[in-house]
């Protein structure tokens, strides 16, 4: 970029920032910016490209402190300053030696200073370094880029997306690489292995592996976050009597709970410490208690629960819902 752009050319502007934006956000907007202009993302659009050559011009200096520095000083003198020649030799560069000349070393060094400054490294435009600093990038603007990312997909079955474990996939290359699995992977969650990837174009980082879990539902357990469900037949004499059951947990261990006597269907009883263990926590077991209500019974059985139906409480059980339904 010549000199002269530095008077001509509102970087600030051109990123659609302030005068003090700070470093974090002038780095944000420029990679917003810089993906939606990316001439990967528009091929053949020359605006595009046009514009995304500007805010990589912008964000090299601005994002350098010296440049921007010294960017700020000379936008500070106006429009007057330019580098051509007007009548002498000296003409033009009068207000520039008056900004950065003062000092009493004469005229020769104020030329050494100015074209120090603005002719590191000769020259700029694309693929060169500008005012001495070589940078990389499409075409020369914005650093260099960071490799492509690599994609990949694995099924898990359900005890190894709890427990965690190391496994081996194949790449695209045909190479084995392995992945370790952490505890408590979710179904549909994502792991990146940083710098497994495609190399960089220009000597950038390499790029990343994205591995796309899927998980294997179990038949006796589900997750909810960092719990395990799972439903608990009881009898109907369990429930209304009370009663001491067993449960099976996902370690193959068994637990012992206590039903209490009335127990409603759908009421969850927990085992503390029994779920998903992570490095976000540790879950609970959660038992859902359904009642399993007898589909054959001999003579005697249904004599008992007749019997059984005469001697219950009158009570209507939808007594409640009907009330409020009619309200």
């Amino acid at each position: 970029m010549a000199s002269q752009d530095w008077f001509d050319k509102d970087f600030y502007k051109t990123l659609g920032v302030s005068k003090d934006v700070s470093d974090a956000e002038l780095k944000k907007t420029y990679r917003k910016l810089a993906r939606k202009y990316h001439p990967d993302s528009n091929q053949g659009d020359a605006k595009a490209e046009a514009m995304f050559k500007e805010i990589s011009e912008a964000y090299s200096v601005l994002s350098d402190p010296e440049q921007r520095k010294e960017y700020d000083e000379i936008r500070a003198m106006g429009s007057g300053a330019r580098f051509t020649a007007s009548g002498s030799g000296a003409g033009g560069f009068e207000d520039v030696f008056s900004r950065f000349g003062q000092g009493g070393r004469g005229q020769s060094a104020d030329f050494e200073d100015i074209f120090a400054m603005f002719n590191q490294g000769q020259g700029g435009g694309f693929g060169s370094g500008r005012f001495g600093q070589p940078t990389g990038g499409y075409r020369g603007f914005g650093g260099p880029q960071k490799g492509a990312d690599v994609t990949a997909r694995t099924t898990l079955d359900f005890v190894t997306a709890v427990q965690g474990e190391t496994i081996t996939l194949q790449g695209e290359d045909g190479k084995p690489f392995k992945v370790k699995i952490p505890a408590g992977v979710a179904d549909g969650q994502k792991i990146r292995l940083r710098g497994r990837g495609r190399p960089s174009p220009d000597g950038g980082e390499n790029g990343d592996i994205v591995v796309s879990i899927t998980v294997r539902p179990h038949p006796v357990f589900t997750r909810d976050g960092l719990n395990l469900r799972l439903t608990v037949p009881v009898t109907f004499t369990e429930a209304t009597l009370g009663a001491t059951i067993e449960v099976p947990t996902l370690s193959g261990d068994i637990v012992k709970l206590r039903v209490a006597p009335g127990t409603p269907s759908g009421r969850v009883l927990r085992v503390k410490g029994r779920g998903v263990k992570s490095s976000k926590g540790t879950g609970d077991l959660l038992a859902e208690l359904q009642v399993a209500v007898p589909t054959h019974l001999d003579d005697a059985s249904r004599e008992a629960l007749q019997k059984f139906q005469e001697l219950e409480p009158k009570e209507n059980p939808r007594a409640d819902m009907m009330a409020k339904a009619r309200a």
